[in-house]
């Protein structure tokens, strides 16, 4: 199943300036090595068969006519490819010479898509050329007579797939993209999914980065998939050198790029489901952009069983080099909440886990920012039937290591009465025995804050709202969230983190923390070892923040995420665990709404929340049944 993915193509094969049959012998083994790659939409450079550098030798019939004549013997040789080509000539039409795009595939020229904005600045000087595009459609007979029918001449074109309606793709030249109103705005409000942009770039310093950054920036603005070729070697050196640094980017993020210098083909996946998912939430509204009229050149490429092979990241909400930005982020919601409701102290239940060491870490870096002392913070240790040694020891240490208050309130004898009060048997450890524990702690928090005017933190993180994994009205309520947007593969790395750049007492105990089980200790310990491991009960992070993320941030279905997930992970689950580890995640994301419509204020840090004011909306009794029955058949 190949879920819309579409395999596009970059390549600058090497070329002679002028030299019209080299270059198409070039052009042609390039789509003899794109075929084999099964690639299905491939662009070469700008004036690809003729160079970009020839000069006044533009002017020339004998080169117009050769490129003509080049542009058809391409024409016939994609003829069977399964492939959408794009190759770059100068043009003569009404009188004018143009800079074109020309699209070709399965033996036809589609349409010639004209540059719109010529550079004449600096060492360009393409006015002196050609003529530049308007909004005008017209329509051309490139050998001379009519077998081969009219082909439009225009660049309000859009190629449109004749069985995949979202499969989409328009053109633009170079200096294009630079202008403050690129084409490619205009075909991305008419459907343009895939942008090709056919270039010659020059090279300095400092040229490569702000590429990346344009094309970065304009493939988010416009929701699509911007397929950026570059020239490279064999374009004249008299005053540039062109490296054939060319790019592919997807809403933002640069799927792959052939470095400067480094020829050859440029090939990424592009998720035409995943651009259709992001433009029904951001193209939803008219932006005042005149009306134009598009001419919408049909073609056929089957992409239904081609082999994907996009690789995706095990840990989506990681991003290296983040972390004392988030941290940071996250400490500044705590203090504007804490200077908000005049609190005298920072509550928080203290545990000896990942979850509360990171909201301790996070109130310190907030009061901090107060200038207030780290006292002021409020450490709550509350030992009861499942608290192992271990924790125990690591919750007071770790509150001694960053200097903050500590208070140890045992709530054993409370929650032995209340289960009494129940007639509830203490060697039943059932449900009511597990939350009896977490709520009572929430309660003492919430008392201790009324004490000491303070303010509860909460602990809880994304992972744990996402499966639902949380006491209602127990750990699931707090005064304010700073956890709320974290998953958990992100709590260990920040924890981690602060480990890494921590010294001494403090570096030691988080250590420890980082190799304890994850674990809600409501069930007694055997031998004092942690007997309740919480990924041995709903599943490994890992997996389900990989679900959560595609989920809910790609909009992904649950068989394509299966699909991914299988692909990524096969050196470390086989595939029927991620399906048994899939369902439980679909189960529980649709049965425990209920938590998430209530869940308290937190600061959003991660690219997905959960809460139903500004992140996830769904009733509380939404039906997962349509969900579950994708995987059924695998």
């Amino acid at each position: 199943m190949n879920s819309c993915y579409v395999k596009v193509a970059t390549a600058s094969p090497e070329i002679k300036v002028g030299d019209v049959e080299f270059n198409v012998k070039g052009i042609k083994n390039a789509i003899d090595t794109a075929e084999k790659k099964a690639v299905h939409v491939l662009a070469f450079p700008e004036l690809s068969i003729s160079g970009y550098t020839v000069g006044d030798l533009f002017y020339s019939k004998t080169m117009l006519q050769a490129c003509t004549k080049a542009l058809l013997e391409i024409a016939e040789y994609s003829k069977g490819k399964n492939m959408l080509i794009f190759v770059g000539l100068p043009f003569f039409h009404n009188g004018h010479i143009y800079n074109v795009s020309a699209g070709v595939s399965d033996g036809r020229v589609l349409g010639l898509v004209p540059k719109s904005y010529l550079p004449s600045y600096n060492e360009f000087n393409e006015k002196r050329y050609f003529f530049g595009a308007d909004d005008s459609l017209s329509h051309v007979i490139l050998d001379g007579e009519n077998e081969r029918g009219l082909v439009p001449f225009g660049r309000n074109i859009i190629f449109a797939d004749s069985k995949i309606s979202s499969f989409k793709v328009a053109c633009e030249l170079c200096e294009d993209l630079y202008s403050p109103v690129p084409p490619s705005i205009y075909h991305a409000v008419n459907g343009a999914r895939i942008m090709i942009n056919l270039s010659c770039s020059e090279e300095f310093s400092g040229k490569p980065e702000q590429r990346r950054r344009l094309i970065s920036g304009h493939s988010s603005k416009t929701v699509s998939a911007y397929v950026y070729a570059n020239s490279g070697d064999g374009e004249s050196t008299t005053d540039c050198v062109f490296s054939g640094h060319s790019l592919i980017a997807e809403n933002g993020e640069i799927l792959s790029e052939n470095k400067p210098y480094a020829n050859g083909l440029n090939v990424a996946e592009v998720d035409l489901d995943f651009l259709d998912f992001e433009r029904s939430k951001v193209f939803n509204q008219e932006f005042g952009i005149v009306e134009k009229k598009y001419c919408y050149v049909g073609f056929s490429v089957d992409i239904s069983n081609a082999l994907v092979e996009r690789l995706y990241d095990k840990t989506p909400f990681i991003k290296e080099g983040e972390e004392d930005f988030i941290l940071s982020t996250q400490a500044q919601g705590l203090k504007k909440r804490i200077k908000h409701t005049n609190a005298d102290k920072v509550v928080i239940g203290l545990s000896g886990g990942l979850d509360s060491t990171l909201a301790l870490i996070v109130a310190v870096r907030a009061v901090k920012l107060l200038n207030r002392p780290v006292s002021d913070v409020l450490a709550v240790t509350m030992p009861c039937f499942g608290t192992s040694e271990r924790t125990l020891e690591n919750s007071v240490k770790l509150a001694k290591a960053f200097g903050v208050s500590l208070k140890k309130i045992d709530i054993t004898k409370s929650v032995k009465r209340h289960l009494k009060d129940l007639n509830h048997s203490e060697t039943l450890h059932d449900t009511t025995y597990e939350n009896a524990q977490a709520r009572e702690r929430t309660q003492v928090l919430m008392d201790v804050a009324n004490m000491n005017n303070g303010l509860v933190v909460g602990t809880g993180d994304l992972s744990e709202l996402a499966l639902g994994w949380a006491t209602y009205n127990g750990d699931h309520m707090s005064m304010y969230a700073v956890n709320a947007s974290v998953p958990k593969t992100l709590v260990r790395h920040l924890v981690s983190y602060v480990a890494k750049t921590g010294k001494g007492k403090l570096k030691a105990v988080l250590l420890d923390i980082l190799n304890t089980p994850v674990s809600p200790e409501l069930l007694p310990p055997a031998d004092n070892i942690i007997n309740q491991v919480t990924e041995d009960i709903v599943g490994p992070y890992v997996l389900h923040d990989f679900f959560l993320y595609h989920f809910v941030k790609l909009g992904f279905t649950p068989i394509k995420i299966y699909q991914i997930a299988v692909r990524t992970f096969k050196a470390e689950f086989e595939s029927a665990t991620i399906l048994k580890w899939l369902k439980v995640f679909i189960k529980r994301f649709f049965n425990q709404q209920f938590k998430r419509s209530c869940m308290p204020d937190g600061v959003k840090v991660s690219p997905l929340s959960l809460s139903p004011r500004g992140g996830w909306r769904m009733p509380s009794d939404a039906v997962s049944k349509i969900w579950l029955e994708e995987l059924e058949n695998i």
